[in-house]
C-alpha cells in the first residue's frame, strides 16, 4: 500500500468552463459568442450540437456547489462569460451577468469553498470577432475594458484570478488549424493572436495590479514538452523545436525571457512586437496554471510547417485518443519549475475522458479514470517531495459538459449527468478524490 502526503496548505479543486456548463444562451443578458457562430457550422461539431443548454448550471449552480462541498472540494475553477458581462465586447456592463457571477461566488463562500475565476475560456463575443478577433491589436483594449470591470464587480469575492485559458487552443486551433471558433487557417493571423493573447494577458494582470486588490493573479497554459521519438540529433532537435513553438512562445514572454530564438531567429516567426509589449506581458504573476492530458513523441519531419510531426506510442489512451503518460506530467512541471525559477504552480486541468455509462444500480464504475488520477496524483506528490512548488490540484472536469468539437459524446466529469433531465450522479471517482482529500490517498 502507497501512502501519498500533500501538505496541509494544498488546494484540492475541481474545474468548468463557462461555454461548456452553463447553458442559459439566450438568457441574462447574454450575447453570441464565437462558439455560438462555429457550432451553427455544419461539420463544425459533432451531430451539430451546441452550448446552449449544456449543463444548465446556470439554474443549477447551487445544486452544484453543494456537490462539491459534499465531496470536500476547497476550490471552483470557473471561467466568466465574456458575452454575460459586456455583450457589446466593450461599453455597456450587463448587471444581470454581474449578479450571476456574484451569486455564485458567495454560493461558493457560502459552501467554504474559494472562487477561482478565469477571465477567458474561449467563448470571445461574436462582435469582437467581426473586428478582426486575437489576431487584431484592438483586441487588447477590449480584454483590458473587460478585465477591469470583472475585477471592479467581483474583485471582492474572486480569491484566485486566471487570465486567459490555454493561450495553445486559442491560437493554433482557432487560426491555424481551423478546428475550434472561430475557424481560420492563416499562419499570418496565428502569429498576431499568439503576441496579442501574451498582450491581452499582460494588460490584464497590470491593470489589476492599479486595483489594489490583493488576491492572486496568474494565467493557465496547456504547456507540451514532447519527447524526442528516438535519441537521434535530428529527433532531439525536432522535440526541442515543438517545446519552442508549443510551449516557448507563451511561457517564454511571461517570464521576462522574450520570445524563443528557435521560433524567431531560425524558423523565422516575425511576432508583431511593438516598443513596450515584452514589459507588459511580463507584468509579475503570482502563479502559474499548467492543464497537463497527455505527452506526445516527435520526429523530424522536413516536410511539415514547423519540421517536425507527431509519431506512434505504445501506451494505452483515453476516449479521447490521447496516450496516458504521467511521466510526462513530471518531465514538464520539472521544466516549469526550473525555467521559471520556483515560481508556484497550480494543475488547473488534469483529467480523463471515458465512455461512463450508469449502471441499473445508478452507479458510475469509473475505475480507468481513478487510474489515470492515481498516477498524475503520485507525480505530484513526489514532485512536492523533490522541492517542485506545486501548490493545488485540479480536477477536470466537475461534470460532463458540451466537449467543443466533439460535442456530448466525450465524458470528462467526475460527476454524470444526463443531458436529457441534467440529472448528476457522483461517479465512482468523486468519491475517490473524496477520499484523497480527506487524507486517506492510500492505495
Amino acid at each position: 500500500m502507497q501512502q501519498l502526503e500533500f501538505p496541509d496548505n494544498f488546494v484540492w479543486g475541481t474545474a468548468t468552463a463557462s461555454y461548456q456548463v452553463e447553458g442559459a444562451g439566450h438568457e441574462g443578458g447574454r450575447s453570441e459568442s464565437i462558439w455560438d457562430t462555429f457550432a451553427r457550422v455544419p461539420g463544425n461539431v459533432y451531430a451539430g450540437e451546441n452550448g446552449e443548454i449544456a449543463c444548465d448550471q446556470y439554474h443549477r449552480y447551487a445544486e452544484d456547489i453543494a456537490l462539491m462541498s459534499e465531496l470536500g472540494f476547497q476550490s471552483y475553477r470557473f471561467s466568466i462569460a465574456w458575452p454575460r458581462i459586456l455583450p457589446e465586447g466593450t461599453g455597456r456592463i450587463n448587471q444581470e451577468g454581474i449578479a450571476y457571477y456574484r451569486s455564485l461566488c458567495e454560493e461558493l463562500h457560502k459552501r467554504e469553498l474559494r472562487a477561482c475565476a478565469t477571465l477567458y475560456h474561449w467563448d470571445l463575443p461574436q462582435c469582437l470577432q467581426d473586428k478582426g478577433g486575437w489576431a487584431d491589436r484592438s483586441i487588447v483594449d477590449a480584454f483590458t475594458e473587460y478585465a477591469k470591470v470583472c475585477f471592479t464587480e467581483l474583485g471582492d469575492l474572486v480569491d484566485q484570478w486566471i487570465t486567459i485559458n490555454e493561450p495553445f487552443c486559442i491560437t493554433y486551433l482557432g487560426y491555424l488549424w481551423g478546428k475550434h471558433a472561430p475557424g481560420i487557417k492563416n499562419i499570418n493571423l496565428t502569429v498576431r493572436a499568439i503576441h496579442h493573447v501574451n498582450l491581452g494577458h499582460g494588460a490584464a494582470v497590470k491593470a489589476y495590479r492599479e486595483t489594489g486588490l490583493k488576491a492572486p493573479i496568474g494565467t493557465t497554459l496547456n504547456l507540451s514538452t514532447a519527447r524526442p521519438a528516438t535519441s537521434s540529433k535530428a529527433d532531439i532537435r525536432a522535440a526541442l523545436i515543438a517545446r519552442a513553438v508549443e510551449s516557448e512562445v507563451f511561457l517564454y514572454p511571461l517570464l521576462g525571457k522574450g520570445y524563443p530564438n528557435l521560433a524567431v531567429k531560425e524558423l523565422g516567426v516575425d511576432f508583431p512586437v511593438q516598443n513596450g509589449d515584452l514589459e507588459t506581458i511580463a507584468e509579475k504573476i503570482d502563479f502559474i496554471g499548467v492543464n497537463y492530458y497527455t505527452e506526445t513523441a516527435v520526429g523530424q519531419d522536413k516536410k511539415a510547417l514547423f519540421k517536425y510531426s507527431g509519431r506512434p506510442t505504445w501506451h494505452d489512451t483515453t476516449d479521447m485518443g490521447w496516450p496516458i503518460v504521467p511521466g510526462g506530467l513530471e518531465r514538464l512541471l520539472k521544466w516549469v519549475h526550473e525555467v521559471s525559477n520556483g515560481l508556484p504552480i497550480y494543475i488547473t486541468e488534469n483529467g480523463y475522458a471515458s465512455q461512463d455509462v450508469l449502471d441499473a444500480d445508478g452507479r458510475v464504475r469509473d475505475r480507468e479514470r481513478i487510474e489515470y488520477l492515481k498516477h498524475h496524483l503520485e507525480v505530484c506528490a513526489n514532485l512536492i517531495k523533490q522541492g517542485v512548488n506545486l501548490k493545488g490540484y485540479y480536477a477536470w472536469s466537475f461534470l460532463d459538459n458540451f466537449e467543443w468539437t466533439f460535442g456530448y459524446t466525450k465524458r470528462f466529469g467526475i460527476v454524470y449527468v444526463d443531458y436529457q433531465t441534467q440529472k448528476r450522479t457522483v461517479k465512482d471517482s468523486a468519491y475517490f478524490f473524496r477520499d484523497v482529500i480527506a487524507g486517506y490517498a492510500d492505495w
